[in-house]
């Protein structure tokens, strides 16, 4: 069966299945430079030409699914929790399409509840999930648990929702609603920090919550405040007189936790980045304990965990569940968020046709670079290898742009569309911060070779996507500083020869001539966009003097590579 998943609202994406293998999933932001968090920007002519290039069509996907986005306290247009929407798929028209609800299951209701419909004007037919629902799929059949037919909790935590619980019984193909946790939705990370400066200062935007997980390590957890925040979130629920939860009430509950936690703040005088460090302590601690709860209750033996939504990008919590001693693995993929929305729509459908729970999938199956285009006269090309490639790295001691075969899935760069540095200056930090225009305060992430990783890291164990916090060594934080947080923290990304050959060989090069087998990475992007599609994207951002694609060195005027 093929099947082709689209979100087309918030984070767009555009993936396609075939039997039960992924043949590419598009993200939106990571076309044409667009901004992120975009929509998806391809009508349905460019989606059938993007189809072509993969030997498919429109005419031969079996199902057309995609993904929910109503919110539940807006008026559904049907008493089937469907909403409308209108967008331009067709030519330059805007065309009204009805789609599944958000998905905030509070009752146990059929997970893989489908809404069929029509596409407006073209007998095309497509069916539609609840959001939730593809998150929490999109979790499952990408784990190691699946392949193995294990059971698994699934805990779905995204912006407009509280954190649900499901378990999933591959055995009896079951998915059971084990109800939300607490009433506090995900978006907590993004509008409590927002009623602080820095964060004050600017709109109430998503990539707040990124920023204030680094912002967090310039204050301290103080456990009076952890203790008068659980105070404040007990009487913000008590005040619903024990109404049956609903998503307007969670809205309600978490606004007044937040105001409230500020009005605390002002009074007692206490500084915003010891807020924020608390609030982070305070709704980690939360989570563990209420999810070590339910688990106990519904099944102590045999847990496994997998983590989807956007709170399961942030790696302290997620090392918090692993560490918690109440999982024996805890997955989360490296989509997490709505990046994975596309994919997790469609592995609805793949489980509910009873094909398969397994999804064959790979994480560098994003678009490849666009074709070269003209470069202006300040730049030449020059072949290079990757040994040649470690060599300047080392020498010159600047850093690279590293583009290489298909672009990652989610958020992260993961050695396709990177930056790379050496990190054995501090300065490397400052300088790649103030390249990509931000916060000085902001963390760069390692990449290192799977096999060296426990030496440099506490715990140091595989970490392919990025997705887990791991303390560096005191031995090698004078070697290494400049990919070490202000609380002695990295955001690891391990790699072995098998995941990424090219990065692989760069690294073990790289470790041949320093000694260290790691280097500094982060995103290639413009600000506020998604990765670059192409070198031309990189000339016209005209940062960095090199860029490395394909077995060739781009370089900016004349430089000695050493």
């Amino acid at each position: 069966m093929l099947i082709c998943g689209i979100k087309l609202t918030h984070d767009g994406a555009i993936a396609l299945i075939d039997g039960n293998k992924m043949v590419f999933s598009y993200e939106s932001e990571k076309l044409n430079n667009n901004k992120r968090h975009s929509v998806l920007m391809l009508g349905l002519p460019e989606i059938n030409a993007l189809l072509s290039q993969y030997g498919y069509s429109l005419e031969m996907i079996d199902r057309l699914v995609l993904d929910g986005w109503g919110r539940e306290w807006d008026p559904p247009t049907v008493e089937k929790n469907e909403f409308d929407i209108h967008v331009q798929l067709n030519g330059t028209s805007r065309v009204k399409l009805s789609l599944s609800g958000y998905g905030h299951l509070l009752t146990n209701e059929d997970v893989l509840e489908a809404n069929d419909f029509r596409l407006q004007g073209t007998g095309l037919k497509y069916r539609s999930y609840r959001h939730v629902s593809g998150h929490l799929f999109s979790a499952y059949c990408t784990s190691p648990f699946a392949e193995a037919k294990a059971r698994s909790f699934v805990l779905v935590w995204d912006g407009v929702m509280p954190p649900q619980l499901f378990h999933h019984d591959p055995q009896y193909r079951q998915t059971r609603n084990l109800g939300p946790l607490f009433p506090v939705l995900g978006s907590i990370y993004t509008l409590f920090p927002h009623e602080y400066k820095p964060f004050s200062d600017g709109p109430l935007d998503p990539s707040i919550a990124g920023k204030a997980m680094a912002y967090a390590a310039l204050g301290k957890p103080l456990p009076e405040v952890s203790s008068e925040l659980s105070k404040i979130l007990n009487g913000a629920i008590g005040e619903t007189n024990r109404q049956p939860l609903n998503p307007l009430l969670v809205a309600i509950i978490t606004k007044a936790f937040v105001t409230r936690a500020k009005a605390y703040s002002i009074r007692n005088n206490i500084a915003p980045a010891d807020m924020i460090a608390s609030l982070h302590q305070f709704m980690q601690d939360l989570l563990v304990n209420t999810i070590g709860e339910q688990v106990r209750k519904f099944d102590g033996k045999d847990a496994n965990l997998c983590f989807a939504g956007g709170c399961a990008l942030n790696i302290k919590w997620n090392s918090a569940l692993r560490d918690a001693g109440i999982f024996n693995y805890v997955w989360v993929p490296p989509f997490p968020n709505d990046s994975g929305s596309a994919i997790g729509t469609a592995c609805c459908e793949l489980v509910k046709s009873g094909e398969s729970e397994v999804l064959d999938w790979n994480v560098y199956s994003g678009p490849p670079i666009a074709g070269v285009q003209k470069l202006n006269g300040a730049w030449s090309t020059t072949p290079c290898t990757l040994k040649d490639l470690a060599s300047l790295i080392h020498h010159s001691g600047e850093p690279i742009v590293f583009l290489n075969g298909r672009a990652e899935l989610g958020p992260r760069a993961l050695g396709n569309r990177s930056i790379l540095a050496a990190p054995s200056h501090d300065r490397t930090k400052q300088f790649l911060n103030e390249i990509k225009i931000r916060e000085d305060y902001r963390p760069v992430a390692p990449v290192c070779l799977e096999e060296d990783a426990p030496e440099i890291f506490s715990p140091g164990s595989l970490d392919p996507y990025m997705l887990f916090e791991h303390k560096v060594r005191d031995a090698w934080g004078a070697k290494t500083p400049a990919i070490r947080h202000l609380d002695g923290t990295a955001r690891l990304q391990t790699v072995t020869r098998q995941q990424n050959p090219s990065l692989y060989e760069l690294l073990t090069q790289y470790k041949q001539l320093s000694g260290i087998p790691l280097l500094c990475n982060t995103n290639a992007n413009h600000k506020g966009k998604g990765f670059f599609p192409d070198i031309s994207s990189v000339v016209d951002w005209d940062r960095l003097n090199y860029i490395w694609n394909d077995g060739c060195l781009y370089s900016k005027g004349f430089r000695d590579h050493g």
